[in-house]
């Protein structure tokens, strides 16, 4: 792995479009990462973060409405590679173009529909001001990790992808990955009518095996970003949001048990037949 991470990025004070690598920092910011997804993962084995369907009763009075909070947590990771990119004259000195556009779209778009998207078609609780900030921050470390790594560290060869591998395997993965986080969203905004705050049983698509198929759609997109990228802020966000998500989908799945005496016995919380 050593190895691995210092192929990724390039010299630390090799100079860029009047801008350097950081490779120090991104390392920094990179071991963070993965240490806060640990650590919630850890810190979280008894108990889930006041949101949504875990919200104490009566609910938190600090809050903002569903809408608010997405498009604010969101925003950060995308403006933040945008106003690097609006700033860098020429991406750096890899010699191939085309994976440097396509990741930064690939990534871009992600986030895209997450902000603009989803933010404006969920029907979710209002959420608590420090969990909207605490997400917040870590977009802005993911937005400013993966534009600054793309813009300025990355360095792709001719022989991309063949060098690792293929590029269909990562795509397969992501869009994959994206198809079931789209559909499964699109099944969890339709099951209440305009109105209601009750709670009811995802049907359909992946939630016939596991009981946070949005979680799994999202988790299998950052794996197939980061083996496509190949890069450690792709492959360090991917373990976050397996930490982060994974915890989520537990108790999801343990509501879901406890509160519906009929749900499926054979559904698992997030990996099919195994977890």
């Amino acid at each position: 792995w050593e190895e691995y991470f210092a192929m990724t990025l390039t010299n630390p004070e090799t100079e860029t479009c009047n801008m350097h690598c950081y490779g120090y920092l991104v390392n920094f910011l990179c071991c963070g990462l993965m240490l806060a997804g640990l650590w919630h993962l850890v810190n979280h084995r008894t108990y889930q973060s006041a949101y949504g369907r875990h919200m104490g009763h009566p609910p938190c009075a600090r809050t903002v409405p569903a809408r608010v909070s997405w498009f604010v947590q969101e925003m950060p990771a995308l403006l933040v590679p945008l106003l690097l990119l609006l700033t860098t004259h020429k991406p750096s000195s890899m010699g191939n173009i085309f994976p440097f556009s396509f990741h930064l779209l690939y990534y871009i778009c992600y986030f895209f529909d997450r902000t603009f998207v989803y933010s404006l078609l969920t029907r979710g609780q209002p959420v608590p001001v420090d969990v909207m900030m605490t997400a917040g921050l870590v977009c802005s470390v993911v937005g400013f990790l993966q534009g600054h790594y793309l813009l300025h560290c990355a360095q792709f060869d001719d022989g991309w992808p063949n060098n690792h591998l293929p590029l269909p395997v990562c795509l397969v993965l992501f869009y994959i990955g994206l198809a079931i986080n789209v559909h499964s969203d699109y099944i969890l905004r339709n099951l209440r009518k305009p109105g209601e705050v009750i709670y009811k049983i995802p049907k359909g698509g992946m939630f016939e095996y596991v009981s946070a198929a949005n979680y799994l759609g999202e988790i299998m997109e950052w794996f197939g970003y980061s083996i496509a990228t190949w890069s450690f802020p792709g492959f360090s966000f991917a373990i976050f949001s397996l930490c982060f998500i994974g915890t989520r989908a537990y108790y999801h799945h343990r509501y879901y048990l406890e509160k519906f005496k009929d749900y499926p016995k054979l559904r698992k919380a997030l990996i099919p037949f195994i977890f």
